[in-house]
């Protein structure tokens, strides 16, 4: 196997001054299978369909990179229409967009001074053809604390107590997240699809809504709850529902059923991967997800991904973008790898940064990585929003 790295990296980097391609002899040769899909909302928009097709249709071709608040801001700039820490360093956008919406929905909705620049980079993302995925860093509703107040143990308790004032809130919270999400349409006046990811991260601890604060029945009616209350009182239709655990070790698809809240109640498998430099451990998680997609026949993907600062042992990692991604990739039915965000710091006094910027030293290996056959960038992309062929969605 080590030989195998050895050598694929050599064609690499072999290749490295190759023009970008988006096909391959096993693309062309290798014939597609009917499959049939479910999704869990029956009344889902054409368009939300079309996109569920084309996640599964796509791992078979590559993966699509990603990145995290990656058009809103950047290492060196904030808010500035057209710019990407990405495009700025190979001449495209990243294929998949992700961003939080907590702050549209609990008490900063009316505060949070980036909520503007959510809507429009999800309208520019979207008129480009790419992918838009959402996390949600909700704030505690009960106590009143951020995402990580994990003090106490009745937050999900009380958010399914009918009636209750923390019940009430969170009802409200999730109104606001519809009216934001039927607001979002394209040229054509249709819904935006969005892969949702709620409740990410529930393995860990920190979070309130995580293992320490709910028990396993706890979680998946609050799930349920989430689902039922946004798809039949709120008629949002524009979801794709993803799970999202994260897996930083060695690990099964046993570990990535963590609290599963039932094969009808997820459609897209999402992995959150802080692994750091353990390739071994990247590549055991990507086996077990890629496997549990096909088993239960769900669009999977890795959620979340990086090293804080592109370090490994305290010094620039000029390598991470083959050695940690794209070789672990090659040959994995895995429809996406997204990265986590590049916070606003141009006077570079901290590292909290985990995507290329141009003045990095491992933007010539990102290069690497772009030029791939089975990178999937903005303009590689096929149109994610018709039907994908001998695929049907239920």
């Amino acid at each position: 196997m080590k030989m195998y790295h050895a050598l694929l990296f050599a064609a690499l980097v072999a290749c490295s001054s190759c023009e970008k391609s988006t096909s391959t002899e096993e693309e062309v040769t290798k014939p597609e299978t009917e499959v049939a899909l479910q999704l869990f909302d029956k009344s889902a928009t054409l368009e939300t369909k079309s996109l569920y097709s084309q996640l599964w249709r796509i791992q078979s071709k590559g993966f699509m990179f990603g990145h995290h608040d990656g058009l809103i801001y950047g290492r060196e700039w904030t808010n500035e229409p057209g710019r990407s820490d990405v495009k700025e360093i190979v001449d495209d956008y990243p294929a998949v967009f992700s961003v939080d919406f907590a702050e549209l929905m609990d008490d900063r909705k009316n505060t949070s001074t980036l909520n503007a620049a959510r809507k429009r980079t999800i309208l520019e993302a979207r008129k480009r053809g790419e992918v838009i995925t959402a996390v949600c860093h909700l704030n505690n509703p009960l106590t009143g604390g951020d995402s990580w107040d994990n003090s106490s143990n009745d937050v999900a308790k009380q958010i399914l107590l009918e009636g209750s004032a923390t019940n009430l809130k969170f009802k409200n919270w999730l109104d606001n997240l519809a009216e934001f999400a039927l607001s979002l349409k394209d040229d054509n006046g249709k819904a935006i699809p969005i892969i949702f990811r709620p409740f990410h991260e529930h393995t860990q601890q920190w979070s309130w809504w995580g293992s320490k604060c709910t028990t396993a029945e706890e979680f998946i009616q609050l799930w349920k709850f989430t689902q039922s209350y946004l798809k039949d009182t709120k008629s949002v239709h524009n979801f794709i529902y993803a799970i999202s655990p994260q897996r930083d070790n060695n690990g099964t698809k046993q570990d990535l059923l963590f609290r599963w809240p039932g094969d009808d109640a997820v459609d897209f498998i999402g992995m959150d991967c802080y692994h750091g430099a353990n390739t071994q451990a990247f590549q055991s998680n990507l086996r077990a997800l890629q496997e549990l997609s096909q088993e239960k026949l769900k669009p999977c993907g890795v959620t979340e991904i990086g090293i804080e600062g592109i370090q490994n042992g305290g010094a620039p990692y000029t390598t991470y973008w083959t050695n940690e991604i794209l070789i672990p990739m090659i040959g994995k039915k895995v429809s996406m790898v997204v990265l986590w965000r590049n916070a606003y710091d141009p006077l570079k006094q901290g590292i909290h940064f985990y995507g290329p910027w141009k003045n990095h030293s491992s933007t010539d290996d990102f290069k690497v990585l772009f030029r791939s056959t089975v990178s999937l960038f903005s303009k590689d992309l096929p149109n994610m929003y018709v039907m994908a062929d001998k695929v049907t969605v239920n």
